[in-house]
């Protein structure tokens, strides 16, 4: 199913600043939740703190990375990528 069907995140920064932080999880991990953290904000299911997210996302990776993450979590919600 994709991140585009009716499913929405909860609590988005803790899920996605405690995500960052776990070794197993990766930039592709990563960017599926951070869609689903856009659509849920657009649908007014939760109010991410995105400075927040992209500094725990810079703790860990370069910049570079971050905007790996945010193309894909767009590409994703564009329907260019599956999650």
């Amino acid at each position: 199913m994709a991140v585009t069907d009716g499913f929405y995140m909860a609590c988005c920064t803790s899920v996605i600043v405690r995500e960052v932080g776990m070794k197993e999880f990766h930039q592709r991990d990563i960017a599926t939740s951070y869609a689903l953290a856009m659509k849920s904000e657009r649908a007014g299911a939760d109010k991410p703190d995105w400075k927040a997210i992209n500094m725990a996302i810079l703790g860990r990776w370069k910049r570079s990375g971050l905007e790996r993450i945010k193309q894909r979590a767009h590409d994703i919600l564009n329907g260019k990528v599956t999650p």
